[in-house]
């Protein structure tokens, strides 16, 4: 079985300019956790949850916020952060574009390769889903749950 056999041939992408806030509607919508990253039809990056989670991380300040309606309350008067400061790193976040954020070396796969080799090569990089590029544009996209549910045809 081949790649082109699987693969979800409706890319779902977003583009280098995209906001932070833009990118997590349209993963949400889509109810997808990453997407190629395409400027002028080309592949250029790959964006992830994790990708986006990254940007809540406050390394001088312990690690991941992820906050509740009370901890917006709590912070403050934890003097974590000051009331600006929290109103700012929730600005920042979803303005930042997915430029910043997303990864460049992105692994792809040929839609004639080979189920087996894209489902080894998502294991060996510990990755979610491969871009299928022919002739340098995205023609699709596989996931581990588009691998699972080909063999399943089987």
């Amino acid at each position: 079985m081949e790649v082109k056999d699987i693969m979800n041939r409706d890319v779902v992408f977003c583009k280098p300019g995209d906001t932070v806030r833009e990118t997590a509607k349209l993963l949400k919508e889509n109810n997808i956790s990453g997407a190629p990253v395409l400027e002028d039809g080309r592949l250029v990056g790959i964006v992830s949850e994790g990708d986006l989670l990254k940007f809540l991380v406050l390394p001088e300040h312990g690690g991941l916020w992820l906050p509740s309606p009370f901890e917006v309350i709590e912070v403050p008067i934890r003097e974590l952060l000051s009331w600006e400061d929290t109103k700012k790193v929730l600005s920042d976040v979803g303005a930042k574009t997915v430029r910043e954020i997303m990864k460049t070396d992105v692994y792809t796969v040929s839609p004639e390769a080979s189920v087996e080799d894209a489902s080894e090569l998502m294991v060996r990089h510990r990755i979610n889903r491969l871009p299928v590029v022919e002739e340098e544009r995205v023609v699709g996209i596989v996931t581990r749950g588009d691998i699972i549910q080909g063999l399943a045809k089987l």
